[in-house]
C-alpha cells in the first residue's frame, strides 16, 4: 500500500528523431528505410488511425526475459487498437524475447539502443509496425517522490517500466497487474495516437494547459491525474478500464480513427 500511494508519473516524452545516416535494411526484397519509424511522437497519428496509406498494422511486442505483460493487458491492447483504427486487413502481434541485460536503472538512450538492436518490423508499403518494449529495471528519471511507468518516444514507439507496474500491483490494496498494465499502455498509445493536441488536432478546447498533452477531463484516459499512483488507483477502482472522453474520441475520428 505504501509503495502504491507513491507518486507515479507516466512520463510521455517528444522527441525529434535524431539520426543523421539513412539506416536501410536491404535483406528482404524490398529496402526498408528505420528511420520512418524514428520521428517525432504524434507525427504518424493519422498513418495509425486510418486506412488510407496502410491497411494493417503490426504491433512488435518485446520484453526482457521474465517480464512479459499479461495475456489480458495484450489482449486489452488489441482490442484498444481495433476499437480506434481502421485496419481492414487485420492488427498482427508478435512476440520477442530479450535477454536480460543485468541493468536495473534505463537511461532511455538505453531503451532506445535496446530497440534499434532488437526491433525486426518497420513499416512496409501497406503495413505500419509499432513497437513496445517491456522492461525489468526503473527510469533512470525515478525519484523519491515518483517512479515512471511508460514513455512514448518515437512515433510508432513506447516502453512500458514492468518491473515498476508489477511493484505496484496485486497486492493488498493495490490494483490488479493487468489493470495497471493496460491503462499504462493504452495511454502510452494514445499519446502515439496523438492525444492530445499531440499530432492529432484539437475538435475542442480540451487540452490541459497546466498540463500540455493532455486531457483536461477528470474522467479520461488521458487526463493528466492518471500519472498518478492515486489518480491510477482511481481510473482503474472497480475493475474497470480507464476510457477516452467524448471529446478525445472526436479529435481521433477527425484524423481517421473511429
Amino acid at each position: 500500500m505504501i509503495k502504491f500511494l507513491l507518486k507515479v508519473f507516466l512520463v510521455c516524452l517528444i522527441i525529434t528523431s535524431c539520426s543523421s545516416e539513412t539506416d536501410i535494411i536491404t535483406e528482404s526484397e524490398t529496402p526498408i528505410n528505420v528511420n520512418l519509424n524514428r520521428q517525432q511522437t504524434g507525427s504518424s497519428a493519422n498513418d495509425l488511425l486510418s486506412a488510407s496509406t496502410f491497411k494493417q498494422m503490426i504491433v512488435e511486442v518485446a520484453y526482457i526475459e521474465g517480464f512479459k505483460p499479461t495475456e489480458t493487458a495484450l489482449n486489452n491492447f488489441k482490442n484498444f487498437i481495433n476499437d480506434r483504427t481502421f485496419k481492414p486487413e487485420g492488427v498482427t502481434f508478435v512476440e520477442k524475447s530479450i535477454e536480460n541485460t543485468g541493468k536495473t536503472t534505463y537511461t532511455l538512450d538505453e531503451v532506445v539502443e535496446i530497440e534499434k538492436v532488437n526491433r525486426t518490423q518497420y513499416n512496409t508499403n501497406n503495413t505500419i509496425a509499432v513497437w513496445v518494449l517491456f522492461i525489468d529495471g526503473k527510469s533512470s528519471k525515478d525519484t523519491n517522490q515518483g517512479a515512471i511507468l511508460g514513455t512514448a518516444y518515437w512515433n510508432t514507439s513506447f516502453v512500458i517500466y514492468e518491473e515498476t507496474i508489477q511493484g505496484l500491483s496485486d497486492s493488498t490494496f493495490e490494483p490488479n497487474r493487468s489493470l495497471l498494465e493496460s491503462s499504462v499502455i493504452h495511454h502510452e498509445f494514445g499519446h502515439i495516437l496523438g492525444l492530445t493536441n499531440l499530432g492529432t488536432d484539437l475538435q475542442s478546447d480540451h487540452e490541459d494547459e497546466e498540463h500540455p498533452k493532455h486531457c483536461i477531463e477528470q474522467d479520461c484516459l488521458m487526463y493528466w491525474a492518471a500519472e498518478s499512483s492515486q489518480g491510477i488507483g482511481n481510473m482503474v477502482s472497480g475493475g474497470s478500464l480507464p476510457t477516452l472522453d467524448a471529446q478525445c474520441l472526436a479529435d481521433l475520428r477527425a484524423n481517421g480513427g473511429k
